[in-house]
């Protein structure tokens, strides 16, 4: 990431953003098997090899090719995550990201067969493999897709933790699992996320999850509520103390989801006004953010309000 003249267009596209990502998609679509299995070896980090994992799965037509590959090595636990994957990404396409009250029987019934044949992919190498990351990370999504519940939901996530303590994507989904929309709590959401952070590394990814976990709980209120509610000085702290730990300390290493994490601490400053303690964001990210967090603002698309908020930040923070 390098920065960007506040006047430049933000670059939301992940395989733009963060290019490695890209390589993946060339040799899922491309049928390249043995440049897959290269390319996921030379990964050295969890989160690169789930970020990489969810760019084979959002690649339109793969799961015929990963299928031939999974019956052709059967040992092999990555063609099977990969299909899983694949399988989860087409079901939740069905599904949409709608509310459960505007998803149809239909929807519902598509989305759990995708994420039932998923499940048997994953729970095979599960068993196989315990501390395989890639299988436990998945399958805290296919808990909540499949609606199992809070409990099965964390009984997935520590096996997981086990072997893996500061798994970040995973952490991220279990988040979503603890939020109110998904039959949990704030009360639950936030205590995981603060003891994330407070168990995390200094310069991990993992204090990043206390900006995502008030942009949801922010996203859950109305107008002057949500404003009111970043601006809160409890808020406000609890965000530069994650900050100071994560994304802002001296031995973070910057990846795919530091753009992620950067780009919801520059929201949630953004939103409250706080133009100073956006900057440093912004100046991070430079002409790289995620989308998600700024197609929440009404009357502006997501680009409009990135534009506008780094421009504030960058000129008078």
């Amino acid at each position: 990431m390098s920065p960007a003249p506040p006047s430049s267009r933000p670059q939301f596209d992940p395989l733009v953003v963060f290019p490695p990502l890209a390589r993946a998609r060339h040799l899922a679509g491309s049928r390249d098997w043995p440049g897959l299995v290269r390319y996921f070896a030379a990964l050295d980090h969890p989160d690169e090899v789930a970020a990489a994992c969810r760019t084979v799965g959002d690649t339109v037509g793969s799961e015929t090719f990963l299928r031939q590959v999974a019956d052709q090595y059967p040992g092999e636990p990555l063609p099977r995550v990969l299909l899983a994957d694949r399988l989860i990404t087409k079901g939740w396409d069905i599904r949409t990201g709608a509310r459960a009250q505007h998803v149809t029987r239909s929807q519902f019934d598509q989305f759990h067969a995708h994420l039932r044949q998923a499940e048997q992919l994953l729970i095979q190498v599960c068993a196989e493999q315990p501390a395989y990351a890639l299988a436990w990370y998945l399958r805290t999504i296919t808990a909540r897709g499949l609606s199992l519940g809070q409990s099965e939901a964390r009984r997935r996530y520590d096996r997981l933790a086990a072997h893996h303590p500061h798994h970040f994507p995973a952490q991220r989904q279990l988040l979503q699992q603890l939020c109110p929309k998904w039959s949990g709590s704030w009360e639950a959401a936030h205590a995981f996320a603060e003891s994330c952070a407070q168990a995390a590394p200094p310069g991990s990814q993992s204090p990043a999850l206390v900006a995502e976990v008030h942009f949801e709980h922010w996203s859950d209120l109305d107008g002057s509520e949500a404003t009111a509610y970043l601006r809160r000085p409890d808020v406000r702290d609890s965000l530069l103390n994650a900050a100071a730990k994560s994304v802002l300390h001296p031995a973070f290493r910057p990846g795919f989801h530091g753009i992620s994490a950067h780009t919801y601490f520059a929201f949630a400053h953004s939103v409250a006004g706080r133009h100073a303690e956006a900057a440093p964001h912004f100046r991070a990210l430079g002409n790289c953010a995620d989308e998600h967090p700024w197609l929440f603002l009404p009357g502006q698309d997501a680009a409009a309000a990135f534009t506008k908020h780094r421009k504030s930040a960058l000129g008078r923070g």
